[in-house]
């Protein structure tokens, strides 16, 4: 295994727990944790970014480049991601189990499309 490969293991291990944690302290009312998670979740994305940074580095790729389609890729992952949440929300949370399968598979639909949308069709 690469060290690139193994750092970005564990700093996506790492960033995902604290990402996880954040959203089940926040999510979960008898914790009473809520501002706790908040700040956990960002220390975990922030961990989840930093990740890419230190891996394309060690790879030796070229930094990012902003472009209108490399926005419009993060948002499509963004919305997907959050339909992704509020179905599950729905199931666990809310009680409403069909609402939130639907909802769910939308954003699951939705995260699909950045295959297509990225790579292209050929």
């Amino acid at each position: 295994m690469k060290k690139s490969t193994f750092t970005a293991m564990i700093l996506g291990t790492v960033g995902g727990i604290l990402f996880a944690l954040g959203m089940c302290m926040t999510l979960i009312p008898e914790w009473n944790a809520f501002k706790e998670g908040v700040v956990m979740a960002i220390i975990g994305a922030a961990v989840l970014l930093i990740m890419v940074g230190v891996w394309r580095k060690m790879e030796n790729k070229e930094p990012i480049k902003v472009s209108g389609k490399t926005v419009a890729a993060f948002l499509i992952g963004i919305v997907g991601a959050l339909c992704m949440g509020v179905g599950m929300c729905c199931a666990m949370v809310w009680s409403k189990m069909i609402v939130g399968i639907a909802i769910g598979i939308c954003g699951i639909l939705i995260l699909l499309c950045l295959i297509p949308f990225i790579k292209g069709l050929k």
